[in-house]
């Protein structure tokens, strides 16, 4: 990974910028039709909470897999409450002794609070003996249908076996 960062800056030209910026300048700028836009409100945050049942099926490794690589995992939700719906996704996890760690990507589809949509999680979890660090974010740009622009993070906890989420999130308002 180093040597294709280094390979891509070492292909940059310093001298290639103010070249496009001087021809830039001097040809006419572009016509831009003009459209109509909504005018939108900052967002404020809501939340949506509820339960989720999550069936987590193990994918056979490739036969050519060395030891030790990430499992693969596939996610099949059924969330319950603000947010009524579907999540699909798969995750790689590394697990040795009491630490670990997990990456999954989800898509989300269904009604939250009332708007129907969908948009795609992003999972980051690690773990060891003094606790874990979990972060799931909605991936920017990812909404769809009437949840088109939503942001947020979803807080997730797990008592007695049952998945708790606070789906904290924001849309932009249209103003009429």
């Amino acid at each position: 990974m180093i040597g294709v960062v280094l390979a891509m800056s070492l292909s940059f030209s310093p001298h290639a910028a103010p070249v496009a910026l001087q021809n830039a300048a001097q040809s006419p700028a572009p016509e831009i039709p003009a459209t109509k836009i909504p005018a939108t409100r900052s967002p404020a945050m809501s939340h949506a909470t509820g339960t989720f049942d999550v069936q987590i099926t193990p994918v056979a490794p490739e036969p050519d897999a060395p030891a030790g690589a990430p499992g693969r995992m596939r996610l099949a939700k059924t969330f319950h409450g603000g947010l009524e719906g579907t999540g699909a996704g798969e995750m790689l996890a590394v697990r040795e002794g009491q630490s670990g760690a997990y990456v999954a990507l989800e898509r989300v589809t269904g009604t939250l609070d009332g708007r129907s949509g969908g948009f795609a999680l992003v999972h980051r979890g690690v773990m060891d003996a003094n606790g874990q660090d979990l972060l799931i974010t909605i991936a920017p740009g990812s909404g769809s249908g009437d949840l088109t622009g939503i942001g947020g993070v979803f807080h997730l906890t797990v008592a007695d076996g049952e998945h708790r989420y606070d789906l904290e999130y924001s849309l932009p308002e249209v103003l009429p």
